[in-house]
């Protein structure tokens, strides 16, 4: 009986890091921004969360933009090498662990409107919505911004029919 319990005892242990990194596959999809410009693929890389932007709303720069009609691209940037890259394919989520209870931290998120990369820190607050905060030295001093779950025209379609 003893042996039972200890060999028990330790699958469970064994099995708590596959679990929670199973947890951590949760926010691994694509996200509308909270303005709706633009959608975000969160993926898993080498065991560590990115992302990266995959549609923009206006890929081209608007009328009356000094680069009107051109692809966007990373102008912002400080480095003046990376200011030609297409925002579209632009990895702007990087190096996100997985703390368990819907928190991802330690990454950090690029803000291709003003060139600068921010501390981060991500939580879902339900199966739709991923809060993410972008921040300097501590959270406390930062901006939190909603975004919600891409929901792919063929399943708006299929919970459309299912209403009817």
């Amino acid at each position: 009986m003893c042996m039972r319990l200890l060999l028990c005892a330790v699958l469970t242990v064994m099995a708590l890091p596959v679990m929670a990194m199973a947890d951590g596959d949760d926010v691994v999809d694509q996200w509308v921004t909270e303005d709706a410009k633009s959608r975000i693929e969160i993926f898993q890389e080498r065991g560590k969360y990115a992302g990266k932007i995959v549609w923009l709303k206006d890929p081209v720069y608007e009328e009356g933009d000094p680069e009107e009609g051109v692809i966007v691209h990373d102008r912002e940037n400080p480095d003046k090498n990376k200011r030609d890259r297409p925002i579209l394919g632009l990895r702007m989520l990087e190096g996100f662990e997985y703390a368990g209870k819907n928190l991802w931290k330690k990454g950090t998120i690029y803000d291709p409107e003003n060139g600068k990369t921010y501390k981060c820190k991500m939580t879902l607050e339900d199966r739709n919505t991923l809060r993410v905060r972008g921040f300097i030295g501590v959270s406390m001093i930062g901006r939190t911004t909603v975004w919600k779950r891409y929901e792919k025209p063929e399943e708006k379609e299929k919970k459309a029919e299912a209403k009817e």
